[in-house]
């Protein structure tokens, strides 16, 4: 029994510190290794050249009508988020998707062809969710920046409210 209770204890222990280390921003994080479109195994681009500015999505969550979809398609195509410093591109969380790859990899491609200068990547093994410690990442759309030198700065993965919306664009200054 006592065994049991230690072993008990350390589990929770560790949740706990797991769960700590998940909200303290900033945090140094790796450049994993993920695919691209075509399954071929890439690293982040513009990694240590510029601030990035990710989207990483379960496709579920996005076919789902997920409002941050909404606030990133818009935040695109107002470019209230771009500058010289930062990049920003998709990373498919397609580990956490029922969907076939191959169907999500097709709808991904017809979207970056339309969206000159568009990249985007699959993250097959929850390496973003797993390496840089975000948690639970399924059935959401969340936004993440990492700056030039490698550490995470910010990750939303909630639903944006106006006041979130707000904050981010008053964050996102510095980075770009």
């Amino acid at each position: 029994m006592k065994k049991f209770l230690f072993i008990f204890v350390a589990l929770i222990g560790a949740m706990v510190a797991t769960a700590q280390a998940q909200d303290t921003l900033p945090r140094k994080v790796e450049n994993p290794e993920i695919c691209d479109m075509k399954g071929n195994p890439v690293k982040l681009p513009k990694w240590g050249e510029k601030n990035l500015l990710i989207f990483f999505v379960d496709p579920d969550s996005y076919l789902g009508g997920n409002a941050n979809k909404k606030f990133a398609s818009e935040m695109e195509k107002n470019q209230l988020a771009a500058g010289d410093n930062i990049y920003g591109f998709g990373v498919v969380n397609t580990a956490d998707t029922f969907l076939p790859k191959k169907l999500i990899r097709s709808i991904v491609s017809k979207r970056v062809e339309k969206e000159s200068g568009a990249e985007a990547f699959d993250d097959r093994i929850h390496a973003l969710a797993e390496g840089w410690g975000l948690g639970d990442c399924n059935n959401k759309f969340a936004i993440l920046i990492v700056s030039k030198e490698g550490e995470l700065v910010y990750c939303h993965k909630e639903e944006f409210t106006e006041e979130d919306k707000a904050h981010f664009y008053e964050f996102v200054k510095a980075y770009r």
